[in-house]
């Protein structure tokens, strides 16, 4: 439990709670709400062999496989959806062995979660039985219930290291509040020994209070202010997801190795010293303020996925 009354510092050191070889919970999911701005400065920092957990997700996985951070990969999902297909730096640091795969799916690792937070070794389920997650997993246990003499399969509890998560809001004591789904992060908070927490947003108490606690100040570690730290990621309302920039990192993914540090790392990550410089590479608040206005109208929010 996390009680200190001001828990705002540098995103420098809010990176810093993450270790080489921690089990990392990231927060979002696909193309929405991803703390993009932490992750860059985690490659920054040089943090690797990471052991990724989450649902599912696209550029955040992708891009922590192309800067060599993970060792192993354990989601349901990493891609770019209908827009751009595979996680291309994902697919290529599996097939080469660089990253271990745990396939899983989206109700294996929620009740590996509630596990953890119920202070249980393990939770029962019945969803993957008949597949071949019992082969891919054989921490996985089968049981016979005896109550019912039904069979089913027990998961592992999972309790990871740190969670990674990008909110709209919170106050300096660490009250969060998120518009819209919160996918996996009420879990992550709760199951992590650790919660780090980058916001658009550090507002007044009552003025959080007001909106409503998505996830309560004792189960955060750290928070700090990060405007449009999903990007490219969106954040909605407050702004949509950066297609243009997406297609720029596709495509330097595509072509990986050198390449791919070339086009992508060095310019976004290595060679931009903070967020700040990060966002003027993207091009400043021209480009902002075109993804802010993305409910103007229809054909506004159709226009960012010409």
């Amino acid at each position: 439990m996390y009680t200190q009354a001001d828990k705002r510092c540098p995103l420098t050191q809010l990176v810093a709670h993450i270790h080489n070889g921690d089990c990392l919970a990231i927060g979002g999911g696909l193309s929405w709400r991803e703390p993009m701005a932490a992750l860059r400065e985690l490659i920054r920092q040089g943090i690797k062999d990471l052991k990724l957990v989450g649902s599912a997700h696209g550029i955040d996985v992708d891009l922590l496989c192309g800067a060599g951070s993970v060792a192993s990969s354990a989601e349901s999902y990493v891609g770019f959806e209908q827009d751009f297909g595979m996680a291309l730096n994902y697919r290529r640091a599996c097939e080469t062995g660089a990253v271990k795969v745990e396939d899983n799916c989206c109700y294996t690792l929620v009740q590996q979660l509630r596990a953890a937070i119920q202070g249980l070794p393990f939770m029962p389920i019945r969803s993957v039985q008949g597949t071949d997650f019992l082969k891919l997993h054989p921490e996985f246990k089968t049981i016979t219930c005896p109550f019912s003499g039904e069979q089913l399969v027990l998961v592992p509890a999972l309790k990871p290291d740190v969670a990674l998560i990008h909110a709209h809001y919170a106050d300096e004591h660490g009250n969060l509040h998120i518009d819209g789904p919160p996918v996996a992060d009420i879990l992550f908070a709760k199951a992590s020994k650790k919660v780090i927490v980058t916001v658009e947003e550090i507002i007044p108490h009552q003025e959080l209070a007001n909106k409503g606690v998505t996830i309560p100040y004792f189960y955060v570690t750290a928070i700090c202010e990060v405007p449009y730290g999903a990007h490219p990621t969106s954040c909605y309302p407050r702004y949509a997801y950066d297609r243009e920039h997406t297609k720029h990192y596709y495509q330097s993914a595509k072509s990986g190795g050198d390449n791919f540090r070339d086009n992508y790392l060095n310019p976004y990550i290595y060679d931009c010293k903070d967020h700040a410089s990060y966002l003027n590479l993207i091009g400043g608040q021209v480009r902002l303020n075109r993804l802010e206005h993305w409910n103007s109208d229809i054909d506004q929010w159709m226009q960012l996925y010409e």
